[in-house]
């Protein structure tokens, strides 16, 4: 019988983060216990991302290295899910004799109840990769009792929108709205246990409640619910896509305290002859109007994005039009990558493939310039006196023995550190912290009040 001992790798997005913290409390209340290094594990579970060519290699290399480790041991069990899995399922099977169970995005709800019967019969394997009905609803456990100061709360499943290059519709499936009951009831308890930041998640919440899932609320309306939350400090969203956003939704950020100034809102390229070839439904001045929108809503607000450098067909000059459409909008954070090929999509079969010379160059170009305008948005706060929301302590040292260094996020999401005297538990705190100091990703402040 395999040792209930686990290892959690998590690759790519902010859900997969969430369903795997997820998966670690389910299997906490199970009996299992998490692994205090990867050598002590004896079960391997890989939460896996195909948005990029990169993560999707990391993962064969990852089960290669775990084979490598574990060679002669006849007690390890390994799980293979995310996007990764759903993709290749059962192809797994026949590369890696380790990995005894694959399951997909809709799969996960159900692996906890797989990996238990599987420590017990060690000469079975189960695939979970079919696409539900309706949201696949997870128990909520906290066995231990320990809520994070800031989480995250899924709200849908999937997308419906195909755009060229993006292979997630065909690995997490269509959309599928949460019911915006179960949404509030999560939040709810989530805030009665001690969560002061909470972050909704979606491929696409604008769209939330739009499809045959929904039960007729829509996002605007769920944002003011969720707002609505005594104890609830601040309260975030990603990922909006431009061409769903509601004017509803943009007056949210003007009227509610609690909505934080800080906006994710990919634009992926500010040609509008590729964002038509990318299947995006917007152009730059429909972008733009959004933007402005925003901007008159919430004049602090921060607008984050991504970019894809490189899609087929794009020239010089369709690079040069993202990149000054992005110093005249003035992100302060972008994940900009070099298109990939992603097996399945309409991208994949473009002609007229960019090089991966011109594409990184041009990357490197754009994230030059984002580094530079990213400081920039730092050097900005210093001076400021701004709430931070202490998560844990830092990594950075104290300056003195008598000293802890302490880390948070403001508002905007920004790390802030800070030292404070040593003895104190500042986790799930809030504290005035005056800011003095710019790093190149990170704030250093010092306490300019009394915690609460």
């Amino acid at each position: 019988m395999i040792e209930r001992n686990f290892h959690i790798m998590t690759f790519g997005c902010q859900m997969n983060s969430n369903d795997s913290d997820w998966l670690k409390r389910s299997l906490i209340s199970r009996g299992f216990t998490e692994a205090a290094t990867p050598e002590d594990a004896s079960v391997f579970i890989l939460n896996t991302c195909s948005v990029r060519e990169k993560p999707e290699q990391k993962v064969y290399s990852l089960l290669g290295r775990i084979q490598t480790m574990t060679k002669g041991r006849e007690d390890i069990l390994v799980a293979v899910g995310g996007c990764v899995a759903q993709q290749v399922g059962r192809g797994f099977f026949n590369r890696f004799k380790q990995v005894r169970l694959v399951f997909g995005t809709d799969g996960l709800a159900s692996a906890p109840q797989a990996l238990d019967r599987l420590v017990e019969e060690d000469q079975l394997r189960m695939s979970l990769l079919d696409f539900s009905e309706e949201y696949p609803e997870k128990d909520q456990e906290w066995s231990d009792g320990v809520v994070p100061p800031a989480g995250f709360v899924n709200i849908m499943q999937g997308c419906d929108n195909f755009c060229a290059y993006c292979i997630v519709p065909y690995t997490r499936g269509r959309q599928k709205s949460r019911s915006s009951v179960s949404v509030l009831e999560e939040c709810r308890t989530l805030v009665a246990r001690g969560m002061r930041d909470i972050t909704l998640l979606g491929q696409n919440v604008n769209s939330f409640g739009q499809d045959a899932h929904g039960d007729g609320t829509s996002f605007a309306a769920l944002l003011h619910q969720v707002a609505d939350i005594k104890g609830l400090e601040r309260l975030r969203f990603v990922t909006s896509h431009p061409k769903d956003i509601a004017d509803e939704v943009i007056d949210a950020f003007g009227t509610r305290e609690n909505i934080c100034p800080r906006l994710h809102l990919p634009m992926q390229s500010g040609s509008d002859r590729i964002l038509k070839s990318m299947g995006r439904k917007y152009d730059i001045t429909r972008y733009r109007g959004i933007v402005d929108k925003l901007r008159h809503a919430r004049p602090d607000l921060q607008l984050t994005t991504d970019i894809i450098v490189g899609f087929p067909g794009e020239t010089e000059e369709d690079f040069l039009q993202t990149l000054r459409t992005a110093q005249e909008i003035g992100f302060a954070q972008s994940f900009s990558f070099n298109y990939s090929d992603r097996p399945g999509t309409r991208a994949e079969m473009l002609a007229d493939k960019v090089t991966k010379e011109v594409m990184q160059d041009r990357l490197q170009r754009y994230q030059d310039w984002q580094s530079e305008y990213t400081e920039h948005i730092l050097q900005s706060m210093v001076g400021r006196k701004l709430d931070v929301l202490f998560e844990g302590m830092s990594k950075k040292p104290g300056s003195d023995n008598n000293a802890e260094a302490w880390q948070g996020r403001d508002v905007f999401g920004q790390l802030v550190h800070v030292t404070l005297p040593s003895g104190g538990d500042m986790a799930g705190k809030f504290m005035p912290v005056t800011i003095t100091e710019a790093k190149k990703h990170s704030l250093i402040g010092e306490k300019a009040g009394e915690p609460w």
